[in-house]
């Protein structure tokens, strides 16, 4: 560059939201986690884990994504579900880009062709990113054969071409900083959102209770993820000590039969929630925490305006 040529003008700081989403369990939480670098969404093997939509911030130098992971479309059967579903598209009304999630490991299907056409209007106002997600699970080829099939899902939905076709993987970071590159650049021109060092702005009460909700969900029956929620009642420095957290949260279950669940032979079962909960929230928290669990029964509370309220939907 010659001597006296101007300097090089600055990138422009961009900031914006960015929503990921899919039908339950396409790997949108994983996927979340991934990008931000920690653990700010619970994932699980079970579909419809996610209740809340949570933010998990990623700061690059050159700008800030915000990444809102919502709960799976899906088809409503309770007033939590109809409630959940208006969630996701408030949300996706709100964000400056979408990415639409599809795992590489299983056959595109109704779901996926339903939030498709649900996608449809939106995509001449806001960019759409197809993500083929779960790429580890397995070989290139499926791969490359269901890149193409989500290309052609797009068109056939009314999409068009999708701003970007992204295949990753959560487990194994592939393309992922890619991914986050190429979100970031569709954000538009802003001063950052949240403060720089923030990684969410859920609050910890929430952030802990979707971690109890995790551990309680691993290794159970069909029915019982869509019937639990958890309550964080109290959480608070033991008086006297500042190394010390005291968590006392309850399990929401709607039948009697479900508690059993929960609890196992002789408390066995919740004994091992709460010590994985436990070690979670220690992670996340930086310091040692008394977790106290406690299960109790709200009969059909997926379907009662009031308990949904008091359990926070």
């Amino acid at each position: 560059m010659p001597a006296d040529a101007p300097p090089e003008p600055e990138s422009p700081f961009r900031a914006g939201f960015a929503c990921l989403v899919g039908r339950p369990n396409a790997g949108k939480s994983t996927l979340t986690n991934a990008l931000v670098g920690r653990k700010v969404a619970i994932t699980s093997t079970r579909p419809q884990t996610t209740r809340h939509t949570i933010r998990g911030i990623v700061a690059q130098p050159d700008g800030q994504l915000v990444l809102v992971d919502t709960p799976g479309l899906h088809r409503p059967r309770t007033l939590l579900g109809r409630r959940l579903n208006d969630l996701v598209r408030t949300t996706w009304a709100e964000v400056d880009v979408i990415g639409f999630c599809v795992p590489a490991d299983a056959d595109v299907g109704p779901g996926d062709r339903f939030i498709a056409r649900e996608l449809a209007p939106l995509s001449t106002r806001k960019p759409v990113f197809g993500i083929v997600t779960k790429t580890d699970a397995v070989s290139p080829q499926r791969v490359a054969e269901q890149l193409a099939t989500l290309a052609q899902l797009g068109k056939s939905a009314g999409l068009g071409d999708f701003a970007e076709l992204v295949p990753v993987s959560a487990v194994d970071g592939f393309q992922v900083e890619l991914l986050a590159d190429l979100l970031l650049a569709r954000m538009p021109e802003s001063p950052p959102l949240y403060p720089d060092g923030e990684l969410t702005d859920e609050p910890e009460q929430r952030l802990v209770a979707e971690l109890v909700r995790e551990a309680a969900l691993e290794g159970v029956r069909e029915e019982l993820p869509h019937s639990l929620a958890v309550v964080v009642e109290e959480m608070a420095p033991r008086e006297g000590r500042d190394d010390l957290l005291d968590v006392y949260a309850y399990l929401y279950v709607e039948r009697p039969s479900q508690k059993a669940i929960v609890i196992g032979r002789g408390g066995e079962r919740l004994k091992r929630v709460g010590s994985s909960a436990r070690r979670q929230i220690e992670a996340l928290l930086g310091s040692s925490v008394y977790l106290d669990l406690h299960v109790k029964v709200a009969k059909d509370w997926q379907r009662d305006p009031k308990q949904l309220r008091r359990l926070g939907f």
